[in-house]
């Protein structure tokens, strides 16, 4: 006998589902650990490097690093001034390689306060407990003031682990605000190296026009050069220090970069003008000309390029900042006798309760235990709605509370918040790079010599070889070649786009693996769509239940343990209608596209797919396999209940499409990805949501496994299909790992989360559209960059060594300055564009 549930209180159950939920917090958490592709090992930093100027920089400590046998993988990245590395090696053996390649490890310096200090001992304790910390390098803890001084090598040690490393000692140190005190630490160093870069320029900019107009306005004289080396010498040395100073640094250690090419070519114009001035008669023979005004030139112009491209740069990493931003300093605690108390925010721990005040930002992530509000999840999600909240719903630290008042329970604190995984998730991405970066690493590692010999050689043809040249051209066309090939903008040509193209994902709520990627995503041409969940709301409700109340409570305790959003579904719809779900289970055991069994009460309960039910054996009778197929025509899924073998009745569940699933599907279409959906639901159903969709019924794939889900997108890919995967369940894991880019919906399960290479922090499945459609243009604006990175070079080089002299076509060494300066900048520049990147709906 077959009855419908009480259609009242299946009704009177109205779920206020929050859009950001408590499990998505720890999806956050294995989404931010190293994907299938990244080799972990007993080792893994993300260490700072200084001193990389050029690509040639990178390429080489990225080339020394690999070749090193304790190293299993490491990547340097040019804009950021990284290198991740995953092997077996020591922070002191790793600082030795970096420092034979002429560049250093920077350290971090912080003060902390300590509480509970009162004697010598307390101090010599956490000295040794902080010294202990791999990657810490100095500890100094002062008594008297009650604070410890920490140099530390930011991403192998953090604030935190200082912190908890002194708490085990028997002492509190606060480190508040450590990751925006180190941003504004480096927010400081960067400023104060655009102010001494400004510094040196504009003596270099006063002087150099200075030189220019004594060029011009006194006669050609001895006093005159003398007066040129008066003026020029000042740029060469002072205002070009930073690049002698590079050179020497990386020449000592075998090396060259771009530092050894400006640095040459500014040099050599100058001591060849030197040795004119106090030689005039071999300066006769040499042509008479000096070269005052273009070594101070060179520098001048080259200098006016390098901080524009800082000023640019800073700008390109203002995602990080504003994110850190976001985070709120204090929280109103609520202690025992409900007195409020303001504390800053790292004195928060799991279980507290917390005041949100209207207007204010959530402090950290928790539950909601009383009051109702709404709250402004765009920063996670991306979505510009509020989302209402209520007792019980979770609440993710940075987001802003509306217009009501609530009382919450902090669940996670510190990094283990959303937002840090966020900020770590963006760092992370920003710090690799795509495969296309390959080819630039590879030229620009050899570039350098390449072109000291090309401006060797050119140099010498003009002084040996050609007709009627001097020396002073020769000279000329050897500083040209010299500076005009500099492979600066090369370098930075991948990384920037990377950076600016992760941040901006990271603020619509897309969160990025790294830039490989970015790379497969943007050649993407089928998007393959799991149903539940996905294109559907995921949170279906309960339609029909058996007349046997003891079978529903068997099958709904077993449900109980199952994590699928049908099985959320079946319970919350029996507990509406006052059906016991709680009963003990024993060997409970998920079947992804199956279903569920266990143990109630020593009786064998399977929950599960009709095709799965009969073939176990189970006998269902005819007459009810006939209201399961029209059950099934409405677009409901249908599970069965079997009971020590036995067939005990029916459930079934409907899920409608998302309100944007159909759009979501046409803006893929518009980019030219083919849209299919897989789902291990029934055909009936599949068709149902799929024609409201506007799906053909060729591109539904229904009653498929997990197994199938990964054979299918196989068989796509042996096609020559470049393919997205979408999902958020775990029967989707498979076909995520298997798919170019695997897509996990914001909701769906750990396994899809850590499985996926992307992450949508909302439920719209538009989001798709826009993670796709921010990957094409990233590679859009890398394949710029690098086309114009290699343009300037391929087409300026031959113009600065003379081949088009006969034609009149010549590059000025100053000329060929300005040009290398400009290219840098306008690389940046492209890049700085993806900040204006927006979804393709409006939002």
């Amino acid at each position: 006998m077959l009855y419908c549930l009480n259609k009242q209180l299946l009704s009177d159950y109205k779920s206020k589902k929050s859009a950001f939920t408590m499990s998505e917090h720890a999806k956050l958490q294995s989404f931010a650990r190293p994907g299938r592709n990244v080799k972990m090992n007993m080792d893994s930093w993300r260490i700072p490097v200084s001193g990389m100027s050029c690509a040639a920089c990178s390429s080489r400590l990225e080339k020394k690093l690999n070749e090193d046998m304790r190293i299993n993988d490491a990547s340097v990245n040019l804009a950021t001034a990284q290198a991740r590395i995953s092997g077996e090696i020591s922070l002191a053996e790793l600082e030795a390689i970096v420092s034979a390649c002429g560049f250093d490890v920077p350290r971090r310096e912080a003060r902390y306060p300590i509480s509970g200090l009162s004697c010598a001992s307390c101090v010599n304790k956490t000295e040794a407990a902080l010294a202990a910390l791999t990657g810490v390098t100095r500890a100094t803890v002062d008594l008297a003031n009650g604070e410890a001084l920490v140099a530390y090598v930011a991403g192998v040690v953090e604030p935190e682990q200082l912190a908890e490393a002194v708490r085990k000692v028997g002492y509190e140190m606060d480190v508040e605000g450590a990751e925006e005190a180190a941003q504004a630490q480096a927010d400081a160093r960067r400023e104060q190296e655009l102010a001494t870069l400004r510094q040196r320029l504009w003596g270099g900019v006063v002087l150099t026009l200075a030189g220019m107009a004594a060029m011009q306005l006194a006669p050609q004289s001895g006093w005159r050069n003398l007066l040129l080396w008066a003026l020029a010498t000042p740029v060469t040395f002072w205002s070009g220090w930073g690049f002698h100073a590079g050179a020497w640094r990386v020449l000592r250690h075998g090396s060259a970069n771009m530092n050894v090419l400006v640095s040459v070519g500014s040099l050599s114009a100058y001591l060849f003008s030197v040795l004119v001035a106090l030689n005039p008669p071999w300066g006769a023979a040499s042509g008479g000309h000096v070269y005052f005004d273009t070594a101070a030139m060179i520098i001048t112009l080259i200098l006016i390029g390098r901080y524009l491209e800082a000023r640019a740069k800073g700008r390109a990493s203002q995602a990080i900042r504003q994110l850190m931003d976001l985070t709120p300093h204090q929280a109103i605690r609520i202690d025992a006798d409900g007195d409020e108390q303001q504390i800053p925010l790292t004195q928060v721990r799991v279980g507290d309760l917390l005041r949100v005040r209207p207007g204010e930002r959530i402090p950290v992530d928790g539950v909601a235990t009383e009051g109702e509000s709404t709250v402004d999840e765009s920063l996670l999600t991306g979505e510009s709605m509020p989302v209402d909240k209520s007792v019980g719903d979770a609440l993710a630290g940075g987001t802003i509370n509306g217009h009501g008042s609530l009382t919450m329970r902090a669940e996670r604190v510190g990094r283990d918040t959303a937002l840090a995984h966020i900020i770590e998730r963006v760092r992370q991405a920003q710090a690799a790079k795509p495969p296309i970066a390959r080819l630039a690493d590879r030229i620009a590692g050899v570039f350098v010599p390449v072109v000291v010999t090309l401006a060797t050689l050119t140099g010498s043809i003009w002084a040996f070889a050609v007709p009627d040249a001097t020396v002073g051209e020769a000279m000329s066309r050897f500083i040209a070649v010299m500076i005009v090939a500099c492979p600066c903008a090369l370098g930075l040509a991948t990384p920037i786009a990377v950076m600016v193209g992760s941040g901006r994902g990271a603020e619509l709520g897309i969160l990025i693996r790294g830039g490989d990627v970015l790379e497969s995503a943007g050649r993407i041409d089928v998007a393959l769509f799991d149903k539940t969940g996905t294109l559907t709301q995921g949170k279906p409700e309960l339609t029909d239940g058996p007349a046997d109340l003891e079978a529903a409570s068997l099958a709904g305790s077993v449900e109980r343990h199952a994590e699928h959003p049908v099985a959320r579904a079946i319970v919350t719809g029996l507990q509406t209608a006052q059906i016991d779900c709680e009963r003990p289970v024993k060997s409970f055991k998920a079947l992804a596209g199956r279903g569920v069994r266990g143990r109630v009460e020593e009786k064998k309960v399977l929950v599960g797919a009709p095709h799965w039910i009969i073939s176990q054996g189970v006998d269902v009778p005819d007459a009810q396999q006939a209201v399961v197929r029209q059950l099934e025509g409405e677009g409901k899924t249908v599970m069965l209940i079997a009971v020590e073998g036995a067939y005990r009745g029916f459930l079934a569940v409907a899920d409608a499409p998302k309100p944007q699933a159909a759009q979501a599907l046409a803006l893929l279409r518009e980019q030219g990805v083919r849209c299919l959906m897989v789902t291990g639901d029934n055909a009936a159903a599949a068709r149902y949501v799929g024609a409201q969709l506007g799906l053909a019924e060729a591109d539904i794939h229904a009653e498929q496994l997990p197994d199938g889900k990964a054979d299918l997108t196989a068989e796509l890919r042996n096609q020559g299909a470049r393919v997205a995967m979408i999902g958020d369940g775990i029967n989707d894991a498979p076909a995520l790992a298997q798919a170019d880019v695997g897509v996990a919906m914001g909701g769906g399960s750990d396994v899809a989360m850590e499985t996926a290479d992307m992450a949508l922090m909302g439920s719209d499945p538009r989001g798709v559209a826009t993670a796709l459609g921010l990957s094409r243009a990233v590679m859009r604006i890398i394949k710029q960059n690098l086309f114009w990175a290699f343009a300037y070079n391929v087409t300026l080089i031959p113009v600065a060594a003379g081949v088009f002299a006969s034609f009149g076509l010549t590059l000025s060494p100053a000329l060929a300055a300005g040009a290398m300066g400009l290219s840098s900048v306008t690389v940046v520049l492209n890049a700085l564009r993806l900040r204006r990147f927006q979804p393709p709906f409006s939002m």
